[in-house]
């Protein structure tokens, strides 16, 4: 599950904003598609007393400490297309509003990850696309782990070319 911790400076967003922010990160996931229950962010407040970079506190810096276990980037043209789509969708709450920023992202292995009691389906498989359409875990079987288009799950759902 993707889960973003957004540390912000104290009032730097209200209700609203974070509603839209939090819209803006799901939406990156959703793209892929991944179900959007895979995606949390929460958002922690920092007074400058407790905000330091560089050993002087700030107050105009927002960090983004993401773990992004669900699905991993492949290369570095990815890490570096999905860094450009990430700095992307926060702009507007962020660069646009004279905030600086860092985004960390790391890539914890999905073998140590499940969500109530339940290992995820594999990326774009069957499972998971009823994870996606449903939008809440399920059960799932053997079969379910298949790739959503290989010729062996259409063949499962009644085709019949090869």
């Amino acid at each position: 599950m993707p889960l973003w911790q957004v540390f912000h400076p104290k009032g730097a967003y209200t209700a609203e904003d974070k509603q839209g922010l939090a819209e803006r990160i799901t939406g990156l996931f959703t793209s892929a598609p991944m179900p959007a229950f895979y995606v949390v962010v929460v958002f922690i407040e920092m007074s400058p007393d407790n905000y330091y970079v560089g050993a002087k506190p700030i107050k105009n810096f927002v960090r983004f400490k993401v773990d992004q276990m669900a699905n991993t980037l492949p290369s570095q043209l990815a890490r570096e297309w999905w860094m450009r789509h990430v700095q992307h969708a926060v702009a507007p709450y962020v660069s646009d509003r004279g905030y600086d920023s860092e985004v960390q992202i790391d890539e914890p292995g999905r073998d140590l990850w499940n969500i109530n009691g339940v290992a995820p389906p594999p990326f774009g498989s069957i499972g998971e696309e009823k994870w996606i359409r449903e939008n809440k875990v399920l059960p799932y079987t053997e079969d379910d782990k298949l790739p959503i288009n290989s010729s062996y799950a259409r063949r499962m759902a009644g085709d019949k070319t090869p």
